[in-house]
């Protein structure tokens, strides 16, 4: 039994403010089969703020730049203890459901995914991964 037929990964996606970068990544991962994905910002005024709950639920963690990584050290030192973590280093300088962006997480994001999912995804017109 493959990791997509035992219980879905769980993708969490963080980046400043929760609503271009990790948001668009929610959105595009979230609805494919063995995925879980939800997305938080680390800063206050972020649509939805990260927290120790979020670090705790997710299986791997996607930080869209390096400055994301150390306010998480500097705020949650301990839960970031043996946690998946990849840096994307995806600049803020996209819209939201931006095709390049898109693109570009498709193609980072994918290759730290299991092969049973990460094999599997495609982009499809309207830009969602399936």
């Amino acid at each position: 039994m493959n990791l997509a037929e035992s219980r879905p990964l769980k993708l969490l996606f963080i980046c400043s403010r929760n609503r271009i970068r990790s948001l668009t990544a929610e959105r595009i991962f979230g609805g494919h089969p063995g995925i879980q994905a939800r997305s938080a910002g680390t800063q206050p005024n972020a649509r939805i703020v990260v927290t120790e709950g979020h670090l705790g639920w997710a299986d791997l963690i996607f930080l869209m730049e390096k400055a994301h990584l150390n306010r998480l050290r500097q705020k949650f030192p301990e839960s970031l203890d043996g946690r998946r973590i990849v840096t994307l280093h995806i600049p803020d300088d996209y819209q939201f459901m931006q095709p390049e962006l898109i693109d570009e997480l498709h193609a980072k994001v994918s290759q730290h995914l299991p092969l049973e999912i990460g094999g599997r995804l495609r982009v499809r017109d309207n830009r969602r991964i399936e």
